[in-house]
């Protein structure tokens, strides 16, 4: 855009020297380049400060860590990589047969309690038992009854199901593999289908030009050549780099050596992107332009400088 303004300059200079027969002396030419650099410098820092641009925007999406509540050995794994499921569908099955025998133990075990039960009450009627013989045989048939619900939820834990509509990435999960129910070592991510969140980091100097509502255009680097038209949806009121969690340390300046950036989350609106939408994936790159309601007539340097990077993109990469 900078080279575009001054060849602009340059071209509209040398027509009026050359319709007004304006000659070439120490005064004419230092007032045109002086004049130059003051007219494309107000434009371009207008431009800047007005129409914010972002080089760092990205498509987000949210992911399921799938951890089993329970640990054993993979028997089945009927789930297909990136194919869309449905809630309920199943990813996985353990091996049911442990936690079936400890069904049939506490069973067994419960047949005894509640027999004990059934003697202890008979005898307390007739008075040569004590109630508090009574009470431990019904304690311990009701703590074995606990045991069994509990059990029989394990065993329907075998069985691990989509926590919602999605579909899971890279599935290398086989069977004869043990999966194990710990929070840090998942065996699968599953992509929830709610879809993917547009977000532009724009610097902190463009906060006061950054509004929900506000005009934007959308450049994706993996669609060369097309801008599309949306909207601000919401400035995140909170950066990453201020963040503070409960911990032995006091707060410091070095903490987050960096300014951060903001978080815009930018709703695409243009109704060419939905044949484009099932194309773009989660986490691809874009550059986003925020078109504000100061000096909206200079907004027109920020779009052409935005299809000039879209157009570059079928080129070469920036990032």
């Amino acid at each position: 855009m900078d080279l575009l303004l001054i060849l602009t300059y340059s071209a509209f200079c040398i027509a009026i020297f050359k319709i007004f027969k304006i000659p070439l002396n120490k005064w004419s030419v230092p007032t045109a380049v002086l004049g130059g650099i003051f007219l494309i410098g107000s434009l371009i820092l207008l431009m800047n400060y007005n129409h914010p641009y972002s080089e760092m925007s990205r498509q987000y999406f949210v992911t399921t860590p799938i951890v089993p509540n329970v640990t054993g050995q993979v028997i089945e794994v009927p789930v297909q990589g990136n194919k869309r499921l449905n809630k309920g569908d199943v990813l996985f099955r353990l091996d049911p047969e442990p936690f079936q025998n400890k069904i049939n133990s506490i069973k067994a075990r419960l047949t005894a309690a509640q027999a004990d039960t059934q003697r202890a009450d008979t005898l307390f009627k007739r008075k040569a038992g004590s109630k508090r013989d009574l009470d431990i045989a019904i304690a311990k048939a009701d703590d074995l009854k606990a045991q069994l619900a509990q059990a029989n939820y394990q065993l329907e834990q075998t069985t691990v199901r989509a926590p919602d509509k999605g579909y899971v990435a890279q599935v290398s999960l086989r069977p004869g593999m043990r999966a194990a129910s710990l929070p840090l070592r998942p065996v699968m991510v599953f992509v929830s289908g709610e879809g993917h969140y547009l977000i532009g980091w724009f610097r902190q100097n463009s906060l006061l030009r950054l509004k929900a509502g506000y005009e934007a255009e959308v450049a994706f680097d993996g669609i060369p050549g097309t801008v599309f038209s949306g909207e601000i949806q919401l400035v995140m009121p909170a950066l990453a780099e201020g963040q503070v969690q409960p911990s032995g340390n006091l707060i410091t300046p070095f903490i987050a050596p960096r300014a951060g950036r903001v978080p815009v989350l930018i709703n695409i609106t243009d109704p060419r992107y939905k044949e484009f939408a099932e194309r773009v994936p989660g986490g691809a790159y874009a550059q986003v332009a925020v078109y504000s309601e100061y000096f909206s007539h200079v907004a027109v340097m920020r779009k052409i400088l935005l299809r000039m990077s879209a157009w570059m993109n079928y080129l070469f990469p920036f990032h």
